[in-house]
């Protein structure tokens, strides 16, 4: 029942009232990575990601988990989609890396006494000194302008990822765009969606829409593939909204990722060389979400010195998917052996991933190997050769 024909079985016999949504209903539907992996291996198209999250809707509306994991569940989801909160958080997480304080309570012992809590810690990056990476509201276009765009900061990505936005808005402009970074927007409901937050996803959906007709953009630029994947179905999930139904398509059909929009013309500048080895981890909600595959690849092929191979399985969940490697650890980190793997096997001295739960997860795998290899984006090392520094390894 794990498989998606189960769990179609199940949704089917849950719709039709043969079935309740049971404790095992509900586990079979959480299981599930969401990773939409079944959606391009389908012969007949079906839609299972939208399916997905509409049945984990009737679930949180119909099923009550035990009140510890409501909880986990809620909190996870009330930080990572609130944009106050998660800067209040990561001011803090920057003061406990800095003044020392990770480091004694690793040594000590104590995380390995406090569960999923205690293990989150090790997917902690390096998180930067708040501001660091902050983005002006407009970035000029350089040379012949070929439009103007917006450029989604996202939640994650924004506060823990914050150097990717800032390489976004650089080659975004060397390539002649002018860059909008609204100062106003907030979280896209991604996550919300995931996770069968329907009403609340909608309403942020609304905001995101509203933020980014006021830019007076002609494209909206997506560099979270979790994100971007969202936003190219608003027009699907307000379809039935009187108000905001023709504008979420509109809005919808302008959402790029950023390198899908890279890829669609020739770069432009002169890109130095990078003598490095990289290899590319397909994200989930690129390669099977939004169809995205031959372009970033297409783009590290054209940087001068790097060398590039391809990674088996790079389409195969590294397991971050969301809030699933916090709310199943011990699943998720099956799948990121499997993914590290064959990282290891590359010997690369980068490995590149667009999006940022699955930078979070890799790079917690690779700590645990002891492996040199970087996560970037891609965006990150055609900005490093744009500005003529290699990124250290």
């Amino acid at each position: 029942m794990d498989s998606p024909r189960g769990r179609l079985y199940l949704i089917r016999a849950a719709s039709e009232g043969k079935s309740d949504i049971s404790d095992s209903f509900a586990r079979h539907m959480d299981l599930c990575l969401l990773c939409r992996a079944c959606e391009t291996a389908c012969p007949s198209g079906v839609k299972f990601g939208s399916l997905m999250e509409t049945t984990r809707g009737q679930v949180k509306r119909s099923y009550r988990y035990p009140a510890t994991e409501q909880r986990f569940r809620d909190v996870l989801l009330r930080i990572f989609t609130d944009l106050n909160r998660l800067r209040t958080l990561t001011n803090l997480l920057w003061l406990y890396q800095r003044s020392g304080l990770q480091r004694l309570i690793r040594g000590s012992g104590l995380l390995s006494r406090l569960g999923r809590l205690g293990r989150m810690d090790a997917l902690l990056p390096h998180v930067p000194t708040p501001g660091e990476h902050a983005l002006p509201e407009i970035t000029p276009a350089k040379g012949l302008r070929r439009g103007r765009v917006g450029l989604l900061l996202g939640c994650v990505q924004q506060f823990f990822f914050g150097q990717v936005n800032a390489a976004a808005a650089r080659v975004l402009s060397e390539n002649g765009y002018e860059v909008i970074a609204p100062k106003d927007q907030g979280c896209c409901g991604s996550l919300l969606l995931h996770e069968g937050e329907r009403e609340r996803g909608k309403e942020l959906a609304r905001q995101t829409i509203d933020n980014f007709e006021r830019a007076n953009v002609d494209l909206i630029v997506v560099s979270a593939a979790g994100c971007g994947s969202a936003m190219k179905e608003y027009g699907a999930l307000l379809r039935n909204d009187s108000i905001y139904a023709a504008r979420a398509g509109a809005f919808s059909r302008k959402v790029r990722d950023v390198s899908e929009l890279l890829a669609g013309d020739p770069l432009r500048g002169t890109l130095q060389p990078l003598n490095l080895i990289a290899t590319y981890h397909d994200a989930c909600h690129l390669a099977h979400g939004q169809k995205i595959r031959r372009e970033p690849r297409a783009l590290l092929t054209q940087i001068p010195g790097l060398r590039f191979i391809e990674l088996k399985e790079s389409d195969f969940c590294c397991g971050s998917a969301g809030i699933y490697n916090l709310l199943h650890p011990d699943l998720a980190q099956q799948f990121l052996d499997r993914k590290i793997e064959r990282i290891a096997e590359t010997r690369a001295d980068v490995v590149v991933s667009g999006n940022p739960g699955c930078s979070l997860q890799i790079e917690k795998g690779l700590r645990e190997r002891k492996l040199s290899t970087r996560v970037m984006h891609p965006v990150e090392l055609l900005d490093a050769a744009y500005r003529e520094e290699g990124p250290a390894v």
